[in-house]
Protein backbone atom coordinates (compact mmCIF):
# COMPACT_ATOMS: atom_id res chain seq x y z
CA UNK A 1 0.00 0.00 0.00
CA UNK A 2 1.32 3.43 -0.94
CA UNK A 3 1.66 6.20 1.58
CA UNK A 4 0.04 9.49 0.61
CA UNK A 5 1.47 10.91 -2.62
CA UNK A 6 0.66 13.84 -4.92
CA UNK A 7 -1.54 13.38 -7.96
CA UNK A 8 -1.24 16.35 -10.28
CA UNK A 9 -4.35 17.10 -12.33
CA UNK A 10 -3.06 18.51 -15.61
CA UNK A 11 -4.38 19.77 -18.93
CA UNK A 12 -1.04 19.47 -20.75
CA UNK A 13 -0.65 15.76 -20.02
CA UNK A 14 1.94 14.93 -22.69
CA UNK A 15 4.17 17.87 -21.79
CA UNK A 16 3.97 17.09 -18.06
CA UNK A 17 4.59 13.39 -18.68
CA UNK A 18 7.76 14.11 -20.68
CA UNK A 19 8.98 16.58 -18.04
CA UNK A 20 8.49 14.27 -15.05
CA UNK A 21 9.69 11.20 -16.94
CA UNK A 22 12.92 13.07 -17.71
CA UNK A 23 13.60 14.60 -14.30
CA UNK A 24 12.18 12.25 -11.62
CA UNK A 25 14.68 9.41 -12.17
CA UNK A 26 17.61 11.80 -11.77
CA UNK A 27 16.12 13.94 -8.98
CA UNK A 28 14.69 11.30 -6.66
CA UNK A 29 15.41 7.92 -8.23
CA UNK A 30 11.79 7.39 -9.29
CA UNK A 31 10.88 4.94 -12.02
CA UNK A 32 7.85 4.96 -14.31
CA UNK A 33 5.48 2.26 -13.10
CA UNK A 34 2.43 2.94 -15.26
CA UNK A 35 1.07 5.00 -18.10
CA UNK A 36 2.56 6.85 -21.04
CA UNK A 37 2.47 10.31 -22.57
CA UNK A 38 -0.97 9.72 -24.13
CA UNK A 39 -2.49 9.58 -20.62
CA UNK A 40 -4.85 9.88 -18.97
CA UNK A 41 -2.78 8.49 -16.06
CA UNK A 42 0.88 7.93 -15.25
CA UNK A 43 2.74 6.94 -12.09
CA UNK A 44 6.31 7.01 -10.79
CA UNK A 45 7.49 5.17 -7.68
CA UNK A 46 10.56 5.24 -5.48
CA UNK A 47 11.08 1.68 -4.34
CA UNK A 48 7.63 0.33 -3.57
CA UNK A 49 6.11 3.71 -2.64
CA UNK A 50 4.21 6.06 -4.90
CA UNK A 51 6.12 9.27 -5.60
CA UNK A 52 4.15 11.27 -8.18
CA UNK A 53 1.03 10.61 -10.22
CA UNK A 54 -0.35 12.54 -13.19
CA UNK A 55 -4.01 12.46 -14.16
CA UNK A 56 -5.85 14.25 -16.94
CA UNK A 57 -7.76 17.19 -15.43
CA UNK A 58 -10.81 16.74 -17.70
CA UNK A 59 -11.07 13.04 -16.81
CA UNK A 60 -10.98 13.87 -13.09
CA UNK A 61 -13.54 16.67 -13.53
CA UNK A 62 -15.88 14.22 -15.28
CA UNK A 63 -15.44 11.69 -12.46
CA UNK A 64 -15.97 14.33 -9.77
CA UNK A 65 -18.88 16.03 -11.53
CA UNK A 66 -17.09 19.39 -11.73
CA UNK A 67 -16.82 19.89 -15.50
CA UNK A 68 -18.87 23.11 -15.32
CA UNK A 69 -16.46 24.79 -12.89
CA UNK A 70 -13.54 26.94 -14.10
CA UNK A 71 -10.17 25.16 -14.44
CA UNK A 72 -8.08 27.83 -12.75
CA UNK A 73 -8.53 30.91 -10.67
CA UNK A 74 -5.89 33.57 -10.17
CA UNK A 75 -4.28 32.99 -6.80
CA UNK A 76 -1.01 32.46 -5.04
CA UNK A 77 0.21 28.88 -5.06
CA UNK A 78 -1.60 26.59 -2.64
CA UNK A 79 0.58 23.50 -3.19
CA UNK A 80 4.25 22.94 -3.95
CA UNK A 81 6.20 19.74 -4.64
CA UNK A 82 9.48 19.67 -2.72
CA UNK A 83 12.43 17.48 -3.59
CA UNK A 84 15.58 17.19 -1.51
CA UNK A 85 18.55 16.95 -3.90
CA UNK A 86 22.29 16.68 -3.46
CA UNK A 87 23.09 19.46 -5.95
CA UNK A 88 20.56 22.30 -6.31
CA UNK A 89 22.37 23.86 -9.26
CA UNK A 90 22.45 20.59 -11.23
CA UNK A 91 18.80 19.79 -10.38
CA UNK A 92 17.74 23.29 -11.44
CA UNK A 93 19.63 22.97 -14.74
CA UNK A 94 18.11 19.52 -15.34
CA UNK A 95 14.58 20.85 -14.86
CA UNK A 96 15.16 23.86 -17.12
CA UNK A 97 16.66 21.63 -19.83
CA UNK A 98 13.50 19.54 -19.75
CA UNK A 99 10.96 22.34 -20.09
CA UNK A 100 10.57 23.84 -16.63
CA UNK A 101 10.04 27.59 -16.26
CA UNK A 102 12.50 29.31 -13.94
CA UNK A 103 10.93 30.96 -10.89
CA UNK A 104 13.90 31.53 -8.57
CA UNK A 105 17.38 30.32 -9.35
CA UNK A 106 19.65 28.52 -6.91
CA UNK A 107 20.25 30.58 -3.80
CA UNK A 108 21.27 30.22 -0.16
CA UNK A 109 18.37 30.49 2.31
CA UNK A 110 20.09 30.88 5.71
CA UNK A 111 16.83 32.19 7.19
CA UNK A 112 15.33 28.72 6.49
CA UNK A 113 18.31 26.83 7.90
CA UNK A 114 22.04 27.51 8.20
CA UNK A 115 22.96 25.36 5.16
CA UNK A 116 19.67 25.50 3.25
CA UNK A 117 19.88 26.14 -0.50
CA UNK A 118 16.89 26.19 -2.86
CA UNK A 119 15.74 26.79 -6.41
CA UNK A 120 12.15 27.03 -7.66
CA UNK A 121 10.73 26.08 -11.06
CA UNK A 122 7.33 25.45 -12.62
CA UNK A 123 6.53 22.27 -14.52
CA UNK A 124 4.85 22.58 -17.96
CA UNK A 125 1.44 22.83 -16.28
CA UNK A 126 2.59 25.62 -13.94
CA UNK A 127 2.91 23.57 -10.73
CA UNK A 128 5.55 24.95 -8.37
CA UNK A 129 8.54 22.74 -7.47
CA UNK A 130 11.18 23.45 -4.87
CA UNK A 131 14.61 21.85 -5.18
CA UNK A 132 16.40 21.95 -1.84
CA UNK A 133 19.54 20.86 -0.08
CA UNK A 134 20.63 21.37 3.50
Amino acid sequence: MDAMHPRLLVTRFGDCFRFYDSVLPKLIGARLTGGNEQGPYASWDVGEEGAVRLFDRAAMAAAAGTTELPEHRPAQDAVMLVSRVSDVDAAHALCLANGAQDVAGPTARPEWGPTCRTAHVRDPEGNLLELQSY
